[in-house]
């Protein structure tokens, strides 16, 4: 059998690789955002081999890329998410940090992501020389929460009830996976942030939380948020993409900007990695739009197993 053909210096290499990417979503620096690892070609990988890798890398969620519903178009992928823990159904720093990879890889335009939460379609364009990703959530929805499971969360994070501000109630907002919102009074009561990670991990077990955005209204469409994340093994999240579109629907559920608007939101600053999210809400459309940068922070290396 005559030996196969050998790839010349000029011929471009396969742009999707099975080797570890990290990326930073949500901010144009390496030392802001929130890192991801993302694998863009996991088709070689199993559950297990999934899940070892997101906790060795040690990012709150790590993104594997597989070939999509319709792979002939090119621009199809299914994505899956893995804390240091186990799957998550929905991440948006890592979509954001997915959707700039191959958009750097592929082309600005168009791609179709597939997640465990349903379909999520995201736009990739390049502006003054940094990829920013646009996705569209799944349909949201924003329930009440009972009083005495806010008094647990209070609780768990060493806040009282007074420090909470009334215009901005307790609710679950979900947009792929559910986060508990509370809203503090001050900026003083965001920023001191220390609380029981055993104890609010089991009330957010038992509501089937993946975040509480905790949420500081700087103007009427500025805001502060922090994310706590002990379902994952993380104590913090720098930037919430998920948490950042469930918020969106909470803010039109609760008539708190008009139809039409862009919320911005500054998270991880307290952590010393600042992000920036755009939340955009549409007339007509009840999904949630989130905008963010990405930017690879430093080579790629083999995935362990």
């Amino acid at each position: 059998m005559a030996n196969p053909p050998k790839t010349t210096a000029t011929e471009p290499a396969h742009p999707l690789t099975a080797e570890v990417l990290h990326y930073t979503a949500f901010t144009t620096s390496p030392t802001g955002g929130n890192g991801a690892g993302i694998v863009l070609d996991a088709s070689s990988l199993d559950d297990a081999e999934m899940v070892t890798i997101a906790a060795g890398l040690g990012y709150s969620e790590s993104a594997f890329v597989t070939p999509g519903p319709d792979p002939d178009g090119g621009r199809s992928f299914t994505l899956r998410f893995f804390s240091p823990k186990a799957e998550v159904g929905f991440c948006g720093h890592a979509t954001v940090a997915t959707a700039v990879a191959l958009g750097e890889r592929l082309g600005e335009g168009d791609f179709d992501f597939h997640t465990a939460a349903g379909h999520v379609p995201v736009t990739v364009r390049e502006e003054h020389g940094v990829f920013k990703a646009t996705l569209t959530s799944v349909e949201p929805h924003v329930h009440d929460v009972a009083p005495a499971d806010v008094t647990e969360a209070l609780a768990a994070l060493g806040w009282q009830a007074g420090e909470l501000d009334a215009a901005l109630p307790p609710k679950i907002a979900f947009a792929g996976v559910r986060h508990l919102v509370l809203a503090a009074a001050t900026r003083e009561r965001l920023a001191d942030l220390d609380y029981d990670f055993d104890r609010l991990l089991r009330l957010m077990q038992r509501l089937d939380l993946t975040t509480v955005q905790l949420v500081w209204r700087e103007t009427p469409t500025v805001f502060h948020v922090r994310d706590p994340f002990p379902v994952g093994g993380v104590v913090e999240d720098a930037a919430t993409g998920a948490a950042a579109a469930a918020f969106g629907a909470y803010a039109r559920d609760l008539a708190l900007v008009p139809a039409d608007a862009r919320l911005t939101l500054h998270q991880g600053h307290d952590m010393g990695r600042p992000s920036l999210l755009e939340v955009d809400l549409v007339t007509g459309d009840p999904r949630v739009r989130v905008t963010g940068a990405a930017i690879g922070m430093r080579p790629a290396v083999a995935p362990r197993s």
